[in-house]
């Protein structure tokens, strides 16, 4: 894949009575884990829902497959108002009633908006939920950051105005969304993007249903299979609930991720 770096490792490990046995393929790189608790086997393999991201974004799998390092350049593959006039992805919204945080924040420009964490291969579902900050707590399939409902602090209410097409604005950090990123999800299963926790999160509907998942908890999670996954498994939902948000020009507003995070 063009200007991306994925590193397949299977992990398969087998613990018998006092022996672990293993085994390898010629053709995939196998890593062994000897610290395994008994009865556990683990298979940790990068899922093809990470092919789905653009260009923008790199995922590293750790050696030992416990870790995936991501980078982003967090710069959008999408039309908005925050582009500069003279970039081809620049779109005039002021005729939608969109109104900039600033008129000088464009995407790319002030403290730029590249981001880089690390989240576990396998999230942790076992644990306490952790609530989202204000800040980048995830990266959309698109290369940009995600935030959470509130704005500075605030009511993301107070700033609707300044979102674009997207829910997304800049000032004067990284251009971010925050609410449902219509050029790639709207109203639908499309995988959205992969938050701190480790969890992918996908679009208002469920792909095992095609419909709105009625089983979701408080951070819009549940168990099904995906698009991308053989086996069901844990992962967010976009809740289909309207936010209010007078000032929106792009009406219904739909919160991408309040939270808690349930993955770490």
């Amino acid at each position: 894949m063009k200007n991306k770096f994925i590193k397949r490792t299977a992990l398969i490990a087998i613990l018998f009575t006092g022996l672990v046995s293993c085994s390898s393929e010629s053709e995939t790189e196998v890593d062994l884990i000897d610290d395994v608790t008994d009865g556990d086997t683990v298979v940790v393999e990068l899922s093809s829902a990470f092919d789905q991201f653009s260009d923008a974004v790199t995922f590293t799998l750790s050696d030992d497959g416990t870790e995936v390092y991501v980078e982003s350049t967090g710069l959008p593959n999408h039309t908005s108002i925050y582009w500069s006039t003279d970039n081809n992805l620049y779109l005039d919204e002021t005729t939608e009633g969109v109104r900039k945080t600033q008129e000088d924040s464009v995407i790319g420009g002030g403290g730029g908006e590249a981001v880089s964490f690390t989240v576990d291969a396998t999230p942790n579902l076992t644990g306490a939920t952790v609530a989202t900050d204000f800040d980048t707590i995830g990266i959309a399939v698109s290369g940009a950051s995600i935030f959470n409902d509130q704005e500075g602090g605030g009511a993301l209410s107070d700033a609707a105005g300044s979102l674009d097409y997207n829910g997304g604005h800049k000032g004067p950090g990284v251009y971010h969304y925050h609410l449902e990123p219509r050029s790639f999800s709207n109203d639908d299963e499309n995988l959205v993007g992969l938050l701190y926790d480790g969890v992918f999160i996908y679009g208002r509907k469920c792909n095992s249903t095609g419909g709105y998942p009625d089983d979701l908890d408080v951070s819009g999670g549940h168990v099904s299979t995906t698009q991308y996954e053989d086996e069901a498994i844990y992962h967010y939902h976009i809740i289909n609930e309207e936010y209010t948000a007078d000032g929106y020009a792009y009406q219904p507003a739909i919160v991408l991720f309040a939270g808690p995070f349930q993955g770490y």
